[in-house]
């Protein structure tokens, strides 16, 4: 004869099976996209050609200015005066007047350094200057 407990023991878990099947579909969903984006990219493809154009990739370039310590101003590996500065944000937002400029400035800069630039951005025209930290844990 059977005698049942009058303790019901259920467990509560996890069902790990529908778990592992969405892992395995995101799994395949990116490697599917990534394999189509390359297989896009590597298409031999004769563009028309055009006398005025400039690519597009000049015009939507994000404009990178770094802050030494010493306070001096870096653009593409080339040291600025705060004039020239101006002068080159000027005529990207002349260019492109979404012109996107991320300022990223050494820890160890006078904060004042890193305003003057800010200033320089915003008077040239840029809405937005985007300013650059590093997150750490």
């Amino acid at each position: 004869m059977i005698i049942k407990s009058s303790e019901v023991s259920d467990s509560i878990s996890i069902e790990m099976t529908p778990m592992i099947d969405m892992v395995f579909l995101l799994l395949i969903f990116f490697l599917v996209a990534t394999t189509f984006h390359q297989t896009e990219r590597e298409m031999q493809i004769a563009l028309p050609m055009a006398s005025s154009a400039e690519p597009i990739s000049s015009l939507l370039q994000e404009l990178v200015v770094n802050i030494s310590e010493e306070g001096q101003i870096i653009v593409g590996g080339r040291t600025l005066e705060p004039e020239d500065l101006q002068s080159m944000v000027a005529e990207s937002v002349k260019i492109n007047p979404d012109q996107k400029v991320t300022v990223r400035g050494d820890r160890r800069t006078p904060y004042a350094n890193v305003i003057r630039v800010l200033d320089i951005c915003k008077g040239a025209g840029i809405q937005e200057p985007y300013l650059d930290t590093v997150l750490t844990d």
